[in-house]
């Protein structure tokens, strides 16, 4: 059966996700990363994507930072049909997260970021799709109309850089998982978070994602009553 997903963010530490949590001897992603039944291959049917998760022995699970954003008429469905499910939802700074998106869209393009005029890439934080992978918290909203609070776990983006081993055991012990990592551990999970080209934020480009993300942020901090004013930091950049 499948035990847990991870929905997410893109670009926000699901592939140090899969990869750490892949070493534990209890945990299997037998579908691979990124299986992306719910937002591309849906019309294959659940019980194909159920098969995928047949074995018993492991707690099985699925990352598809795609979930992040699903309808809430596909979220209902996947309640009715696993209730029981776990789901962890990594997120990161929206402004960087537009960021490191865009440039890696860019370079899958095979185009060059220093010869890429500002436009391009206002038209990609612009659009529907990264404005919906960052408004982080209309989708926990989306989803806790469905699953209760208790079922998500969220981690930020910055936990995982300064303690990847504690954020390891945060979703260990989410998952329902108490053989958790050490520091006996560390050397074999040590994986740098993937972060893609290391080309800087252009500042002329500040003002666009401030515009799309400043009220969203501070909305989203309110929400879950935690202090998220760091990431507001660009505004002085």
């Amino acid at each position: 059966m499948l035990n847990f997903i991870g929905i997410g963010a893109q670009k926000s530490g699901t592939t140090w996700l899969y990869s750490t949590l892949k070493k534990h001897c209890r945990i299997a992603f037998p579908a691979g990363k990124e299986v992306h039944f719910w937002d591309q291959f849906y019309d294959r049917g659940f019980e194909w994507y159920e098969r995928a998760f047949h074995d018993e022995q492991y707690f099985n699970g699925d990352i598809t930072p795609a979930y992040g954003h699903l309808p809430a008429e596909r979220i209902s469905e996947i309640y009715s049909r696993m209730p029981y499910l776990r789901l962890i939802y990594l997120i990161r700074n929206p402004i960087d997260r537009a960021w490191s998106s865009a440039k890696m869209d860019l370079i899958r393009e095979g185009m060059s970021i220093e010869e890429t005029p500002d436009q391009w890439f206002i038209d990609h934080f612009q659009s529907d799709g990264s404005i919906a992978r960052g408004d982080y918290e209309a989708n926990i909203r989306r989803w806790h109309s469905f699953f209760p609070a208790g079922q998500l776990l969220i981690i930020r983006y910055e936990a995982i850089c300064n303690n990847p081993i504690a954020a390891a055991n945060m979703c260990l012990n989410h998952i329902g998982i108490d053989d958790l990592f050490t520091d006996k551990d560390r050397e074999r999970l040590m994986q740098r978070v993937f972060e893609g080209s290391s080309a800087l934020l252009r500042p002329s480009l500040h003002p666009t994602l401030m515009e799309i993300y400043q009220n969203r942020i501070i909305s989203l901090g309110n929400y879950l009553n935690e202090d998220i004013t760091s990431w507001l930091g660009m505004l002085n950049g």
